[in-house]
């Protein structure tokens, strides 16, 4: 299920002998076609135009731009060691990757990163790809460079798309046992960008909206992969009986907080990114003894391996994200390939399928259109492998390039006008808590701290206070001394929570602060593994001047008691003041 990444040797690939002659013709037979008839939902971000774009992969030559088509969009692999060119630039200043993007800029396409780096981070691959997320080290190092990106393309002033970590979210969906809250070192990293995002999974992904908020890079469209397999099930290829909307919800909830949906960061992902497959198709049936081969039928049933799937899957994910698609490396091979490794010397070197065809190929123009009406702005197409076939030698049944010829003639056209949508994003509404006359809460404070006490990067006293109280008469007082952004942290040791309770804080907000957020949380002994569990609540979801109320949920399976229970109060710039904490419950 998993990809591998495209090598970073040159793909500098030559066809045997000189190009067929061309067949002006060809160019005449598409005229630009009529505007999607079903909008869909969402917008398309700004920066992109309002029709269908199409792109490729390229290295390091010029073959986009003396092709004399004009292709939208240019793509390359960012992966650890860009800084520095691998070793060839004197020092890490990511010039490397300003050179992509100020030439793609100069040839006249969009720049599309591919950010591919954490897998390649200190501490394991893939299958280590939460493991690492709980690294403080490797944190700050990864998002330092991210933030070298996000200057990068900003200096670029053109729409830059950035692609995020192919197949990363699902694999961290999987190893995070579907938990957006499971711990991971983000404001514990020590950078200072991300000192008021929580401590969790949600906050590694909140963590790319915030570097580009704070770099100021508004012309970066942010990209979220989506993995067909992040459920569990190979959606598009294997389960073919799955339903696919409940699948659909189920990866949506694990992303809602990562990004997609409203966060603290006041923004959120652009687009959603997918990749149909990362090779060829019959290069798995003949190495593998896999079919992934999708049936171009328009008449395929939902639940067969078809393009009419993976179609609905696509249309159900743009309507319950609202967000726009774009998909990437798919594919190049056609019906005319060899069948055979492609060493890039020989003429229809590589591996035979059915994508490009379906797209630009007879009855392309319903495919698109398809395609298009279930969320799909962008079809990038390059080799996820450098065996798999190339655009540079895709001679199909009359000599032609077929990529250069079809695509080509498709774009030269005018191409496939879409439906830009409305730019409104919704804002959530909190909801005022009641105040209660009573207070019989484990966590009270009406005789004291009750053994609470502060941690965190934050400097804070805590003591009884009778000068605000939710229920009752006292409440527990937090002073926050804050020279910078940070961490303060309240808890008490020991806590008799029981297992699946759901513990509810209830929290003064004074107003003025800046305070960004707050998180409630349970961590475990030794019996439970240290397992660590908080729920993050937003500046945007609380109120000033008022209770709040917040909430976590102690794992159904975890031993009790608690080792910590606790609060994690976080601000975003330099803050002194006090916050109230009362009636913690369950």
């Amino acid at each position: 299920m998993k990809h591998i990444l495209l090598s970073l040797a040159l793909l500098t690939v030559v066809a045997c002998g000189p190009e067929a002659s061309e067949h002006p013709a060809l160019d005449s037979l598409e005229t630009q076609e009529a505007p999607v008839v079903t909008p869909p939902a969402g917008s398309i971000p700004p920066g992109m135009p309002s029709r269908l774009l199409v792109g490729l992969f390229e290295e390091s030559d010029n073959w986009m731009k003396d092709s004399a088509v004009p292709w939208d969009v240019r793509y390359r692999y960012f992966i650890k060691g860009w800084m520095n060119n691998w070793g060839w630039n004197s020092k890490a200043d990511g010039a490397w990757g300003k050179q992509f993007l100020t030439e793609t800029v100069g040839q006249g396409f969009m720049p599309a990163v591919q950010y591919y780096q954490w897998h390649y981070e200190p501490g394991g691959g893939e299958d280590q790809f939460y493991a690492k997320t709980q690294n403080p080290a490797v944190v700050r190092s990864y998002f330092s460079d991210f933030k070298v990106l996000m200057q990068q393309a900003k200096d670029v002033n053109k729409p830059v798309l950035v692609m995020l970590e192919a197949d990363g979210f699902g694999f961290l969906q999987q190893q995070a046992k579907n938990n957006p809250n499971a711990y991971a070192a983000i404001a514990a990293s020590g950078m200072p960008e991300l000192a008021g995002l929580p401590n969790t999974v949600a906050g590694w992904g909140l963590a790319f909206l915030q570097l580009r908020k704070a770099v100021g890079a508004h012309n970066v469209i942010l990209g979220v992969h989506i993995s067909g397999w992040a459920s569990g099930n190979d959606l598009a290829h294997f389960a073919l009986t799955a339903p696919l909307q409940s699948e659909v919800d189920k990866v949506y909830n694990f992303l809602k907080p990562l990004g997609l949906g409203p966060n603290v960061t006041g923004s959120t992902f652009d687009v959603l990114v997918g990749d149909p497959l990362d090779r060829d198709a019959d290069f798995y049936r003949l190495t593998r003894n896999e079919n992934r081969l999708w049936d171009a039928s328009d008449s395929a049933p939902l639940t067969s391996r078809s393009f009419n799937r993976y179609a609905d899957w696509l249309r159900l994910w743009n309507v319950r994200s609202g967000k726009r698609w774009v998909l990437w490396q798919i594919p190049l091979g056609n019906s005319h390939h060899l069948n055979v490794a492609n060493t890039g010397n020989v003429a229809r070197a590589g591996y035979k399928d059915n994508r490009a065809e379906y797209f630009f190929g007879p009855g392309g123009a319903a495919h698109r259109e398809k395609f298009a009406s279930s969320g799909v702005i962008a079809l990038l197409f390059g080799r996820g492998e450098n065996q798999q076939s190339s655009y540079t030698n895709d001679y199909y049944t009359d000599g032609q390039l077929f990529m250069k010829s079809r695509a080509g003639a498709f774009l030269k056209a005018g191409g496939l006008p879409i439906p830009a949508g409305s730019t409104t994003t919704p804002t959530p509404t909190p909801t005022p808590t009641p105040t209660p006359t009573g207070d019989t809460a484990p966590y009270n404070f009406e005789s004291g701290t009750q053994g609470w006490a502060s941690t965190g990067t934050l400097p804070a006293s805590v003591t009884s206070s009778t000068g605000r109280a939710w229920s009752g008469t006292g409440s527990l007082a937090v002073a926050v001394n804050g020279a910078a952004a940070g961490i303060s942290r309240v808890s008490v040791g020991n806590a008799a929570v029981p297992a699946g309770r759901t513990v509810s804080f209830r929290f003064w907000l004074p107003s003025g602060s800046r305070i960004s957020g707050v998180q409630p949380y349970v961590q475990q002994g030794l019996a439970g593994g240290w397992a660590w569990t908080g729920q993050w609540t937003g500046a945007t979801a609380l109120r000033a001047g008022e209770w709040n109320t917040v909430t976590v949920q102690v794992p159904a399976n975890a031993t009790t008691p608690m080792f910590q229970l606790g609060l994690e109060i976080i601000t975003n710039a330099a803050w002194s003041g006090t916050v109230n904490v009362d009636s913690v419950s369950w």
